[in-house]
C-alpha cells in the first residue's frame, strides 16, 4: 500500500473516480454536492494497492492558516483495514508540514468517535447531506517552540 500526497491531475482524477463510487453510487449523494470546485487547489492523499486506487482524501489550505479536511473515501472492498487511518494521519502530518494551524472536518454524524481518535473535537451538527446527517468537527494543531 502506497499514499501519494498531490494534486496533479491524473491523481484528481483517480481520486474523483473512488468518490463517484462511494458518494454519489453508494451514499446517493447529488453530484452538485460533491463536485464544489475545490479539488485543484487542494492537496489529495490517494492510497494504492499494486497500482489500484483504493482511497482517497482532500485537505484544502486556506491562507489563514486553517485547513478543512473532506472526501474520505475508501473503495468497498478494502474496507475495515485501517486504511482511511494511515490516510487520514498522513494528511494530518502534511498540514503540520505545512504550517496548518486548525483542521475543520464535516463528518457523518456516526463517524464522531472514530475523529475523535485523531484529536478533533465535536463543533456541532450541520447539514444534511443526502440521508446523511454531517458534524463538523474541529482540531487544534500544537505549535511546537524552537
Amino acid at each position: 500500500m502506497e499514499i501519494t500526497i498531490g494534486n496533479s491531475p491524473e491523481l484528481i482524477k483517480k481520486a474523483q473516480a473512488i468518490r463517484y463510487q462511494v458518494f454519489m453510487i453508494e451514499q446517493q449523494i447529488p453530484p452538485e454536492l460533491e463536485i464544489d470546485g475545490f479539488d485543484e487547489t487542494s492537496a489529495h492523499a490517494l492510497v494504492t494497492e499494486r497500482s489500484t486506487a483504493i482511497a482517497t482524501a482532500r485537505l484544502a489550505i486556506k491562507d489563514d492558516g486553517s485547513s478543512v479536511l473532506a472526501r474520505v473515501a475508501v473503495v468497498e472492498e478494502y474496507r475495515g483495514r485501517g486504511i482511511a487511518s494511515k490516510m487520514v494521519n498522513s494528511l494530518m502530518d502534511y498540514a503540520k508540514k505545512a504550517g496548518v494551524t486548525s483542521i475543520k472536518i464535516h463528518a457523518h454524524g456516526y463517524l464522531q468517535n472514530y475523529y475523535e481518535k485523531f484529536g478533533f473535537e465535536f463543533v456541532q451538527e450541520v447539514e444534511i447531506v443526502g440521508a446523511h446527517q454531517l458534524i463538523e468537527m474541529q482540531h487544534q494543531i500544537a505549535r511546537t517552540n524552537i
